[in-house]
């Protein structure tokens, strides 16, 4: 297609006339006449939320005339759904004031509302029709929020695969269906919708994660995300922080305690006068780890600012400033860790990260059913790590010796537009996006000697150590276009179907130098050569996908989709970082595509599903594989081959109260079963010994399972996980081979642990205890190859933490 036929195409959907659209309105009162704002009205098929005005007065758009159950919400109100006939606008809806305000009564009042929570097929300027989506609303979720455990708070997303830490939640890092977890660098990582991540191109790790303490819900979209998120094959994780409270203000505190001098205080003020309002929190964490030279300390500091120009118009402004300097414990090998878990042999390592984001967000709804929003975000960070970490992971680590460090700084901007129209073919409303995005950055890595101390000294020591042989210096401009578009067309009000592409242009540069110094046993000069690099990666490609969505009845519907991937190669994986690493010159892109096929839905007031099944193909995957170079053993990076992962997954919630309680008020009870059974496989691979082997981080059965349990004010629940044995290298190493690969390489044992949480709620207290791994597994989820190793990292065994929450 030529591009001027595009253009026209744009502008004909652009032109389409939507004004004729069927509109349900009305007032919404109390029980004593009086008019009730900001009530939130929500239809089951529809496209959108509103809110009553100060007058009470909503109105709201539905696709076509018909028949349809709109739902009222408001805190400390009684939801309520009612039956309308559009078009309609002389709906009143009168509220009652809730005298009993238990716990158990209003989780039930937002189940209510959490069962339509679901991303709709339009939210916004986005389109979520026919993709695999999941939301965590964190409402919902008894568990320990103040260490962000994430195999708590993403027990109910199925086929996660987690790396988990004992630094009290500062770091995230999920990834699944083959996709390596570490810092969630698989995933388009954003907060409040942009970009949180290093750098979405070069280095798309995540070293922020947003408190779960802070968040309203967590939004996943699998890998068709990659048409409107960017070509990540993971798709989107997009973390939500609560909206300003409706009243003038609120102050909420929450301090917690927990095992091994797990401090953290979370102290959040909110309000809302006329057309302003804000929310902002600070948090403060500190925590000694459950091995040895593994304490932490972060801040964390978040304001959102908003101004309502008018019902239609509104400007959003987020700054987000957060700090931390943690101690590593380093790695172990196979036989460290069965003897002790909890031993380290380093004292010496430590890392420190400074984060500051911006956002400033203009949003318009436009009275011919249109959705127009406008963002700009930065990023001036930095992340800096100094430690002794050589290839043999049992080499006692002596004071007095030169460490490494590689200091990282980050500095990128970008703006990302949207519009969203709705129109009507034949009596269906259809709906057209189309957006742009503009990414760059100019981000810097230095790697030299580090000092000989055990103090968190991130200079360089170059005058102490001047032929230390690991000495790069390299700087990386990026540049990124897009433009990229979806369409709903709605064939009849049960089917639609949604193509999309994504035009993209990444301009990647790595500018720098590289020192190789060469010695010999007596410390003699072998070689001293500076490498000179401008390396300049230029592409352009289109990608494409389509989703299927069929809704046959209420509740539930069948869906499909299927979209191609890309993923640029990044800064580790065009320089070399330690010496046991060797980057293969011909690296290059990974490409591939992925597909959902699944069923989703609810049961009446039952049960809750989505099942589906799923198809990952990745070409050009970049791994790692043991092999000898010049002499030397080696652990090199560089495309592998061709992969594919596929399964099954499913997630059920079953509401017990309403099964055998008969919706006693005063009882909330819910069983839940998360499970993913997954295969894969390498199907082709110049590698010798890869064709035919599992790919990495895919473990057959992934599976949590866990139930709730609610009295009045009490709430309780326990989560069980269990995960069979996965490989981390693509030559299905059990364990290393030799001294050099003994930890890095090898299997991540199957594990079982299981969790216990619990509140009471008392006025305006709260307190929340619980139990993490309270069977006392001794297991890990990661071998690491780099920081915070190399070598095994163990995962915490049994732990403790009490919070005490007031909000007023």
């Amino acid at each position: 297609m030529k591009l001027k036929d595009f253009n026209l195409i744009v502008v004909l959907l652009f032109t389409i006339n939507g004004f004729a659209q069927t509109q349900i309105a009305g007032t919404v009162t109390d029980q004593n006449g009086e008019k009730l704002p900001y009530v939130e009205v929500f239809t089951t098929v529809g496209t959108q939320k509103v809110y009553t005005d100060k007058q009470g007065h909503f109105s709201l758009t539905v696709p076509n005339p018909g028949d349809y159950t709109l739902l009222f919400y408001k805190e400390n109100y009684a939801a309520l759904d009612e039956p309308f006939t559009a078009p309609t606008t002389t709906v009143k809806i009168v509220l009652h004031k809730m005298t009993n305000l238990s716990e158990v009564v209003i989780q039930k009042e937002r189940d209510k509302v959490f069962a339509l929570r679901k991303l709709k097929d339009v939210e916004g300027t986005a389109i979520y029709a026919g993709k695999k989506t999941e939301v965590i609303s964190l409402d919902k979720i008894t568990a320990n929020k103040a260490a962000n455990n994430p195999r708590q708070i993403y027990a109910q997303v199925v086929g996660l695969t987690i790396n988990e830490s004992s630094d009290g939640g500062l770091q995230l890092s999920i990834g699944g269906r083959g996709l390596n977890p570490n810092r969630t660098a698989n995933f388009n990582t954003r907060q409040n919708d942009y970009d949180i991540s290093a750098d979405v191109l070069g280095y798309p790790e995540s070293y922020y994660a947003t408190p779960t303490e802070a968040l309203e819900e967590i939004q996943i979209v699998r890998g068709a995300a990659s048409l409107q998120y960017g070509t990540q094959f993971g798709g989107l994780v997009n973390f939500v922080i609560k909206s300003p409270t409706k009243k003038p203000f609120e102050f909420v505190t929450r301090n917690t305690i927990g095992s091994y001098g797990l401090f953290t205080n979370f102290t959040s003020l909110s309000g809302t006068n006329g057309k302003f309002s804000y929310y902002s929190f600070y948090n403060y964490k500190q925590g000694d780890g459950f091995r040895p030279n593994s304490g932490f300390d972060s801040k964390n500091f978040f304001a959102n600012l908003n101004y309502q120009f008018t019902e239609n118009t509104s400007l959003h402004f987020d700054y987000t400033y957060f700090t931390y300097l943690a101690q590593q414990a380093g790695g172990l090998t196979d036989k460290m860790f069965n003897e002790d878990p909890t031993q380290s042999n380093r004292a010496r390592n430590w890392f420190g990260v400074n984060w500051n984001l911006f956002a400033l967000r203009f949003k318009h709804h436009f009275n011919h059913d249109a959705d127009f929003s406008i963002q700009l975000f930065g990023l001036d960070a930095s992340r800096k790590t100094v430690g002794f970490r050589p290839n043999r992971i049992s080499t006692n680590d002596k004071e007095g010796t030169v460490r490494d460090l590689i200091k990282g700084d980050f500095v990128n901007w970008g703006t990302e537009v949207r519009y969203l129209q709705k129109y009507q073919i034949k009596g269906n409303t259809s709906t057209f996006l189309i957006g742009a995005k503009y990414y760059q950055s100019n981000n810097t890595g230095i790697q030299g000697p580090g000092s000989s101390g055990n103090d968190a000294n991130f200079n360089l020591a170059t005058d102490e150590f001047p032929l230390y042989p690991n000495q790069s210096d390299y700087r990386f401009p990026n540049l990124n276009y897009s433009l990229f578009g979806e369409n709903i067309f709605r064939i009849s009000p049960s089917f639609s179907i949604t193509p999309g592409f994504r035009i993209e242009k990444i301009k990647t540069k790595a500018i720098g130098s590289f020192r190789r110094i060469n010695l010999d046993l007596a410390g003699n000069v072998l070689l001293d050569e500076t490498k000179y690099e401008d390396n300049v990666k230029d592409r352009n490609f289109v990608l494409f996908g389509v989703g299927l969505s069929y809704k046959p009845q209420n509740g539930i519907e069948f869906y499909g989709n299927i979209s191609q991937n890309y993923r640029s190669i990044t800064f580790n994986d065009i320089r070399t970082v330690n010496a046991g690493q060797y980057i293969s010159p011909d690296i290059s892109d990974e490409k591939g595509f992925t597909s959902d096929i699944g069923i989703r839905g609810k049961y009446k007031n039952i049960l809750n599903f989505d099942s589906s099944i799923y198809g990952l193909y990745y070409n050009d995957k970049i791994g790692e594989y043991p092999a000898e170079i010049g002499g030397a053993y080696v652990r090199v990076r560089d495309n592998i081959g061709t992969a594919f992962t596929y399964g099954f997954e499913t997630m059920a919630d079953w509401n017990l109260t309403n099964t055998f309680l008969n919706e006693n008020p005063d009882w909330s009870w819910n069983l839940f079963a998360n499970v993913a059974v997954t295969n894969s496989k390498y199907l082709k691979s110049e590698v010798p010994g890869v064709e035919g082997n599992s790919v990495e981080f895919v473990p057959l059965f992934n599976i949590k399972s866990g139930s709730g349990i609610g009295y009045k004010n009490f709430m309780s629940s326990i989560q069980i996980t269990y995960v069979t044995s996965q490989y981390t290298d693509a030559e299905n190493l059990k364990t290393g081979e030799n001294n050099i690969g003994d930890g890095i390489t090898g299997q991540i044992p199957a594990y079982f642990v299981a969790d216990f949480s619990s509140s009471y709620k008392w006025r305006n207290w709260k307190l929340e205890a619980g139990i993490t791994n309270f069977t006392d597994s001794k297991y890990f989820t990661r071998r690491a190859t780099g920081y915070p190793g190399p070598g095994i990292i163990p995962s915490d065994t049994r732990t403790f933490y009490t919070t005490l929450e007031f909000k007023f």
